[in-house]
C-alpha cells in the first residue's frame, strides 16, 4: 500500500510535468509563429490520449479540449463545470502569449492514476473482508467448541442418571411386596419416570431427535398437568384453544414438552411463585401458534435476544442454559420458531412459538 500511494504520487507529478511542457511548448510557439499557435495547441493536446485537459482564454471559453466527453449535453456548460471541479484538484497552468492575452490549462488525473489512487482502498477492503471472515471462522468454531461440550455434558449427566434410576425402580418394586401404603407407590412410580424422562431428554441433545405424529392438545394438557400438580396453588395454569379442531404435528414429545415446562417454571419464577400463565393455541396458513403468557416481572426491551443466549439468568442458582435449549430444540429439532412477543415492566411477557403443520 505504500507502495502503491508513492507511485500515484510520482504518476501525478509526472503527469503535472507534461501539461507544464505542453503549455511552455505552446508559449513558445505563439512568439515564434503567431499564425500557427492555434494550430501548435492543436497538435499537442492531440499527441495526449491519456490526460483529460480544457484550455480556456480568461474569460473561461474554450479554446479547445482533449479526452473529455460531453455525453451528447450543452457542451459550454458542461465544460464550466469541469474547469470549475479541476481547479480544485489541480491548480490551473497559465501562459501569457500578450499583455491581453492569457490562457488556461485546467486538467484531470489520468484513468490509470485514478486507479491506482484507488487501489490502495481496495487493499484495505480486502483485508476487512479478510478479517470479518477470520472473526466469522473464529466466532463459529468458539460456538461449535461451547456445543460439544453442552452436548457432551447432557450426554454425560444421563449417562449417570441411568444408574441410580435403575436402582429406584428396583426399590420400588422392593417396597411393593412391603406391604407399603399402596397410595404411596403409584406416586414414586410417576417420580421415578420423570427421571427417565428428564435423562431420556438430555441424551437427545445433540442428536437428531426421532418425531412422530400426535395430537397437540394431548402433548400440551400433559405437560401442564405434570406443571400444576408441582406448582403452588397461587399459581394458575390454563390453556385456551382457538382452533376448530384438534391440531396433529410432528413432535418428539419428550423434548417438546421440556419446552412447555421450561417456559412455564420460567414464567413461575418471573411471578415469584403468584399469578397466572396462560397458553393459547391459534392456526393459520398451515402454521400454529403457541403463546405461553404470564403475569411476571417482564423482560427490557434490550434483553429479548439476549435472554436466548447461553448463560444468560436472572436467578442467583442455575447455568442459564433452559431458554438456549428451548431455542434449539424449536428451531433446530422442530423447525420452528421462538421468540419474546411482547413484555411489559411488571405487568409480564409473552413467548411465542410458530411450529409448521407439514414438518
Amino acid at each position: 500500500m505504500y507502495y502503491s500511494n508513492r507511485l500515484a504520487g510520482d504518476m501525478a507529478q509526472e503527469e503535472r510535468q507534461r501539461i507544464e511542457l505542453w503549455a511552455e511548448a505552446t508559449h513558445s510557439q505563439f512568439f515564434v509563429q503567431d499564425n500557427t499557435g492555434l494550430s501548435f495547441i492543436t497538435k499537442v493536446i492531440n499527441e495526449n490520449t491519456t490526460i483529460p485537459v480544457i484550455v480556456a482564454d480568461a474569460q473561461g471559453d474554450v479554446v479547445i479540449s482533449r479526452n473529455v466527453e460531453t455525453n451528447g449535453g450543452n457542451s459550454e456548460e458542461y465544460f464550466r463545470k469541469k474547469i470549475n471541479e479541476w481547479k480544485k484538484i489541480h491548480e490551473p497552468i497559465e501562459i501569457s502569449l500578450d499583455e491581453d492575452t492569457k490562457y488556461y490549462f485546467y486538467y484531470d488525473d489520468s484513468t490509470l492514476l485514478k486507479q491506482l489512487s484507488y487501489y490502495p482502498y481496495v487493499q484495505w477492503s480486502v483485508i476487512a473482508v479478510f478479517f470479518v471472515i477470520l472473526f466469522i471462522v473464529f466466532t463459529n468454531a468458539k460456538k461449535s467448541e461451547q456445543d460439544r461440550v453442552w452436548v457432551g455434558l447432557s450426554k454425560e449427566t444421563a449417562h449417570q442418571l441411568g444408574t441410580p434410576i435403575s436402582s429406584l425402580l428396583a426399590w420400588v418394586e422392593i417396597l411393593k411386596s412391603q406391604n407399603v401404603e399402596p397410595t404411596l407407590i403409584p406416586e414414586m412410580e410417576k417420580d421415578v419416570n420423570r427421571l427417565r424422562t428428564i435423562a431420556e431428554r438430555f441424551s437427545k441433545i445433540g442428536s437428531k431427535p426421532e418425531k412422530e405424529k400426535v395430537s397437540l392438545n394431548k402433548v400440551l394438557d400433559n405437560a401442564l398437568a405434570y406443571m400444576q400438580k408441582r406448582t403452588s396453588n397461587k399459581v394458575q395454569i390454563s390453556c385456551v384453544y382457538n382452533v376448530q379442531q384438534p391440531i396433529y404435528l410432528y413432535l418428539n414429545v419428550p423434548l417438546f414438552e421440556w419446552v412447555i415446562e421450561n417456559l412455564s417454571k420460567n414464567a413461575i419464577d418471573a411471578m415469584e411463585g403468584e399469578g397466572k400463565i396462560n397458553i393459547s393455541v391459534t392456526e393459520n396458513n398451515e402454521r400454529v401458534y403457541i403463546d405461553v403468557q404470564d403475569t411476571g416481572k417482564g423482560i427490557p426491551k434490550s434483553k429479548y435476544k439476549t435472554v436466548f443466549k447461553p448463560g444468560y439468568t436472572t436467578k442467583k442458582r442455575g447455568w442459564g442454559l433452559g431458554l438456549s435449549l428451548v431455542k434449539r430444540i424449536i428451531e433446530e429439532y422442530h423447525g420452528g420458531k421462538i421468540f419474546v412477543k411482547k413484555s411489559e415492566q411488571n405487568k409480564g411477557t409473552t413467548f411465542r412459538i410458530i411450529l409448521n403443520e407439514k414438518k
